[in-house]
């Protein structure tokens, strides 16, 4: 059964950068497209990033030129490198398949305040 890790979540000021890291046990990773999704208190889950497995990408419009998603195949980890971080980021993040099947994992909380 594939499992999912996030980590490298923190507090971190306006404008301040994070990289987090989604670890995914299993041999099925390298042919799902995978996702990075976010949930703010209150909100629904939304979708903020996609990739491939060619390598492929997709972002929210909220997101857009601040994010960068990426993934290693052969260390079956997806990334989120987040830049020019806004109060508006603070949430958990998950990552999932593009079409989320797979069992959540705990995620990991973003704090973006001053």
């Amino acid at each position: 059964q594939v499992q999912l890790v996030e980590s490298g979540g923190g507090l971190v000021q306006p404008g301040g950068s994070l990289r987090l890291s989604c670890a995914a046990s299993g041999t099925i990773f390298t042919t799902y497209a995978m996702a990075w999704y976010r949930q703010a208190p209150g909100e629904r889950r939304e979708l903020v990033a996609s990739v491939t497995p060619g390598g492929s990408t997709n972002y929210a419009d909220s997101v857009k030129d601040r994010f960068t998603i990426s993934r290693d195949n052969a260390q079956k980890t997806l990334y989120l490198q987040m830049n020019s971080l806004k109060p508006d980021d603070t949430a958990v993040y998950y990552c999932n398949g593009r079409t989320p099947t797979l069992p959540w994992g705990q995620g990991t909380q973003v704090t973006v305040s001053s």
